[in-house]
């Protein structure tokens, strides 16, 4: 690690997205170091960013910022060589859509087998309360509320119920075939060092499916070069993890874009209608099976305008290859379905610096 001041980065030894920054800063040499989310400290983190969510950064200026995607690109416009979104204009959108769908469609799954199996939730909400939760009560007592609390929230809240299940599980199933067919011919998603898209798959496959019990289980024995993956990118270092990418989208990322045309974009869209009409919860079918009561996420709708701004702001001859690309893959009516999604996110280009956006059920009132 480079000499210095060291970032200050708050969040948890389990957490999906403080695991996914980790492994950036770890990668880029960054020397940081991590804080506990504690109750107090989380009620500092709120004070500074306007939400209490991990991970928080604090630069050693003083300054905070939140939400792990803008953050990357900031650190990466202070620190762009070796950087890890492509030169190549049309790999680098390619990232950019691949990282946002592994961030956003992945977290179902990984809360489900976190908090759905018994022995995977006594083991998190045992972790989670020697590392987070103080509070003057039996151990067993914490344990117990933090299993209700986070199943409450983050699975029977999230629309995965006995309906839902089979299908929530087969999305993790599907991924994992998709990235071992990769790895099995690449280090890393482009070719000889990780890029934007590798951090982004990271966020759920590294601190929740490569160590929760069930998933690790699956992992290990469905799909070893997924799990092989994982330590390499948390082992890699830009200054001795070098070598060439691939050429343009390789053939075997088609499988993931085809998802992202048929499954990913579809939801971002019926989740941006839901926030235009001002609901809270809304219903939408995936793969002939429906999902009820899904919660609204402005956090997304912000998701799916980022999307369309990282597409226009591409060279016009890129912005050619991109389209034909999405258009290949189911991906190119979804991205513009909704007009206007209007989720009033940032609307001064402060990210990563403004206030912080909760990403799962937001509906604040507008």
């Amino acid at each position: 690690m480079p000499e210095g001041p060291s970032l200050r980065v708050y969040g948890s030894e389990i957490s999906y997205y403080t695991g996914k920054l980790e492994g950036y800063l770890r990668y880029k040499e960054l020397p940081y170091q991590r804080i506990a989310m504690t109750p107090r400290v989380g009620r500092r983190v709120a004070r500074q960013t306007g939400a209490s969510q991990m991970p928080a950064v604090e630069l050693p200026d003083g300054r905070w910022l939140t939400d792990t995607t803008p953050t990357i690109d900031w650190f990466e416009a202070q620190h762009p060589s070796p950087a890890v979104l492509p030169a190549d204009p049309l790999q680098a959108f390619a990232s950019r859509l691949v990282e946002d769908y592994a961030d956003e469609w992945m977290w179902r799954p990984a809360m489900h087998y976190r908090w759905s199996y018994s022995a995977d939730a006594r083991l998190l909400s045992r972790k989670i309360v020697e590392e987070l939760v103080h509070l003057p009560l039996p151990a067993w007592l914490r344990r117990a509320m933090i299993v209700r609390r986070q199943f409450g929230w983050y699975v029977k809240g999230d629309a995965v119920s006995r309906e839902t299940r089979e299908h929530v599980e087969s999305i993790y199933l599907r991924t994992l075939d998709q990235l071992q067919a990769i790895f099995e011919h690449r280090p890393f998603l482009l070719g000889a060092r990780p890029t934007f898209a590798d951090f982004g798959f990271f966020a759920s496959m590294f601190r929740h499916f490569g160590l929760d019990p069930t998933a690790s289980a699956i992992m290990r024995n469905r799909a070893p070069a997924v799990y092989e993956w994982l330590a390499r990118l948390w082992n890699a270092r830009a200054s001795r993890t070098t070598g060439q990418l691939a050429s343009g989208v390789p053939a075997d990322w088609s499988p993931i874009l085809r998802e992202i045309g048929a499954l990913y974009l579809p939801y971002l869209c019926a989740n941006a209608l839901a926030w235009r009409e001002r609901r809270e919860r809304f219903d939408h079918e995936i793969e002939g099976v429906r999902y009820r009561r899904i919660p609204l996420s402005r956090y997304r709708v912000w998701c799916l305008e980022r999307l369309r701004a990282h597409f226009e702001a591409l060279p016009e001859d890129a912005r050619a290859a991109a389209r034909a690309l999405l258009e290949a893959h189911g991906c190119w009516e979804p991205l513009w379905r909704v007009k206007e999604p209007g989720s009033g996110i940032d609307p001064e280009g402060s990210a990563p610096f403004g206030p912080g956006t909760k990403v799962h059920y937001d509906s604040r009132a507008r």
